[in-house]
């Protein structure tokens, strides 16, 4: 080889080794830089956001990304089903836990409404804002916002006055508007062979659960709540369920002792009763209970509006109380059945704000309360005045009876408290789950009122 040769394999790997290096500090340059999502084809960059479903809100209420392709990656945190609704885009009903990418395509500058399908969560207050912003970083967005980004602090209304008289108009349609039919009225009986019998027919009605919103409801007699069964300790009890739903239907006697052959849960104690068909339930009143009567056949049934109250002898008022002025035997006694889905949706006795009953006493009165939980979640029920006393819990009286102005009731409990009327004035009456009682127009939902009339 000669001197030439070998000149010439020195500059060759003195060149290779520096263009080795150089690909070295390229590739050392590339290390730990963030990777840029890109949609289809690696045309345009892709922004992800997350968002969880709660409990009738969404975490964040508000969120935002720079224009382009958008994904919303949505987890449902809550104890029952959601979904979501963006741009026409929805998820499936998401199961508790469950997670789903919710692919937008691409967003121009602006503000996209995302809210809850299901029926009654929107109204709820699931509900919010995705903002397309220039430059932004894909995340939360603190506050709502206008197309061009301002703050809107009246929530979609131009001036702070539009927004309140919205908002008292909506409350005053609670004493203005002329109510319509309530259910939960007494259902008569007549004796047959030593029974009390009663008749319920399970049947599809029109619902009006607020002024103007008329559901397709299940209903026991035609009405949300059914009419509320009494009867006495000792009572010979008959009842006889008539099907003409489109659905095989059932009744189970929830915190009612019955022999088991009666307890209404296919298909381990009866089959189910088929549409067209009926079934005569029979049992003695054992002791004092406060209950529901309801469908034990598919959730939906219940929550549609096969629901009512079923009680057995009187609960007693407490020495305690007495010795504070409260009377042995209540003036009125008023049953509150709360529900929060299915066609009902946010509910009292089957109505949401304004189409709420009132109700109303005289100072010194005193009122007993029935709670049942008849919907998916916990509901801290909460009267401005006066303070009430717990008294039973699931129809057993309490050894010693326990103050409370906001009491939770969770689904399927039944709480019985006593009211002694103090103050006079209208005060309110809601669940304290704010976003189950007002939004950004005014009340809705889960609200009522007391009157408290001068003695």
């Amino acid at each position: 080889m000669t001197s030439d040769d070998r000149s010439f394999l020195n500059w060759a790997a003195m060149a290779i080794a520096v263009a080795a290096l150089f690909l070295g500090f390229f590739a050392i340059g590339r290390v730990g830089a963030p990777e840029q999502a890109t949609g289809p084809e690696g045309s345009t960059e892709v922004s992800v956001v997350e968002l969880s479903l709660g409990a009738f809100k969404l975490s964040p209420e508000h969120i935002m990304a720079p224009p382009g392709q958008v994904i919303v990656r949505i987890t449902n945190i809550d104890s029952q089903n959601h979904n979501l609704n963006i741009l026409g885009s929805r998820t499936k009903d998401l199961q508790p836990g469950e997670s789903q990418d919710l692919e937008l395509g691409e967003l121009a500058v602006g503000v996209y409404k995302m809210f809850c399908e299901i029926p009654g969560h929107n109204e709820a207050g699931m509900n919010g804002n995705l903002h397309i912003i220039m430059n932004a970083e894909p995340g939360p967005y603190t506050g709502s916002a206008t197309s061009d980004g301002e703050v809107d602090h009246f929530h979609g209304f131009d001036t702070w006055q539009e927004m309140q008289k919205t908002m008292d108009d909506r409350a005053l349609r609670f004493i203005q508007e002329e109510k319509s039919e309530f259910g939960g009225q007494p259902l008569e009986f007549e004796m047959v062979d030593g029974f009390k019998q009663f008749v319920v027919t399970a049947q599809l009605a029109d619902w009006e659960v607020e002024p103007g919103r008329i559901v397709e409801a299940y209903t026991y007699n035609g009405t949300v709540p059914a009419p509320s069964i009494h009867v006495e300790v000792g009572d010979m009890v008959r009842v006889i369920l008539k099907n003409e739903l489109p659905t095989p239907t059932i009744i189970h006697w929830h915190g009612i002792r019955v022999p088991n052959a009666m307890d209404g849960v296919p298909p381990f104690t009866q089959d189910v009763v088929v549409p067209g068909d009926e079934f005569v339930y029979e049992f003695e009143a054992l002791e004092p209970a406060v209950g529901i009567y309801h469908s034990h056949n598919g959730a939906s049934q219940v929550l549609d509006g096969l629901f009512g109250t079923f009680t057995v002898g009187q609960m007693q008022t407490p020495d305690v109380l007495l010795d504070q002025g409260f009377k042995a035997t209540p003036d009125q006694t008023i049953e509150m059945t709360l529900n929060d889905a299915g066609v009902i949706g946010l509910s009292l006795n089957g109505k949401s704000f304004p189409a709420t009953q009132a109700y109303s006493g005289t100072v010194g009165d005193t009122v007993m309360v029935h709670y049942q939980n008849e919907g998916l979640m916990a509901h801290p029920m909460h009267l401005h005045q006066p303070l009430g006393w717990i008294i039973a819990k699931d129809g057993r009286e309490l050894l010693v009876p326990i103050p409370g102005d906001t009491i939770n009731i969770a689904p399927g409990e039944r709480y019985t408290v006593l009211l002694k009327l103090t103050d006079p004035g209208v005060w309110a009456w809601h669940c304290h789950i704010l976003t189950h009682a007002e939004r950004d127009d005014g009340m809705f939902g889960m609200v009522t009122a007391f009157i408290v009339n001068e003695a």
